[in-house]
């Protein structure tokens, strides 16, 4: 591992992260799986992802959703989220993942084990034929600021939303602290478990950040640990009593 690669680490609490990964799998007595990107996208249905990738795929996808079509990638990318999050150690869970996409991060969550479910919008029909090919679980469904989720019919371990668009990203209804208060505690009285954890994986906005210095505040106050764009935390953990102040 080089040097610059060790300091980004340190930088940005990934070596936290590795560290208790490392425990974990100690206490738990076991190596960590034998998995790779590699392995996983070859369980995809070969000629099915070719029929997909042919009807969209583009010369330069810029931002647009082909950019998901180079398959290996993003599966390499989403493997580290499952691992970020342990989900390749310990028992059977539950996830739920907003703004599913392709359905990727799920896929791999079912591979190993997890009952999954996936929410977003019905508006791209490449993400509808990915998350079909894949076999991914997914309930079509529109986030409002300060409206509560629908009844999924039973609690989830972890609640992920990676890459969050659902917030008013790029426009001027962009959510604030009290916007994200509504959001977590719906989420922690009516859909995790006790104990259970949220992963938010925030997008660059205009200004280049992630978040105001207000909301980042906001999260630290909620128990967060805040690595870059990504906020992971158990809400259920008693907040401060100026927790819900903060940024309003």
């Amino acid at each position: 591992m080089q040097l610059t690669h060790k300091i980004k680490k340190v930088v940005t609490g990934d070596a936290l992260a590795s560290a208790r990964r490392h425990v974990k799998q100690w206490l738990l007595g076991r190596a960590p799986l034998s998995l790779d990107a590699a392995r996983i996208t070859k369980t995809v249905d070969p000629e099915k992802f070719r029929q997909i990738y042919q009807r969209y795929r583009v010369e330069d996808p810029g931002d647009h959703w082909p950019k998901y079509l180079e398959l290996e990638r993003w599966m390499e990318i989403n493997l580290k989220r499952v691992r970020d999050l342990g989900l390749d150690l310990g028992g059977r869970k539950r996830v739920l993942d907003i703004g599913c996409g392709t359905g990727y991060f799920l896929y791999i969550c079912q591979y190993l084990g997890h009952d999954v479910l996936g929410m977003d919008l019905d508006e791209e029909p490449g993400f509808t034929e990915m998350v079909e090919l894949l076999g991914v679980k997914r309930v079509i469904f529109r986030i409002e600021a300060f409206e509560p989720l629908p009844d999924l019919g039973h609690e989830f371990d972890v609640v992920t939303a990676h890459m969050i668009c659902f917030n008013g990203h790029k426009s001027d209804k962009l959510w604030k602290s009290a916007e994200w208060e509504f959001f977590i505690d719906d989420l922690a009285e009516n859909h995790l478990v006790p104990g259970g954890q949220i992963c938010l994986e925030f997008n660059r906005e205009y200004d280049d950040t992630n978040y105001t210095p207000e909301l980042k505040e906001y999260f630290e106050a909620r128990g967060a640990e805040i690595h870059t764009q990504r906020v992971l935390f158990n809400p259920l953990r008693p907040a401060p009593v100026e927790a819900a102040s903060v940024g309003r």
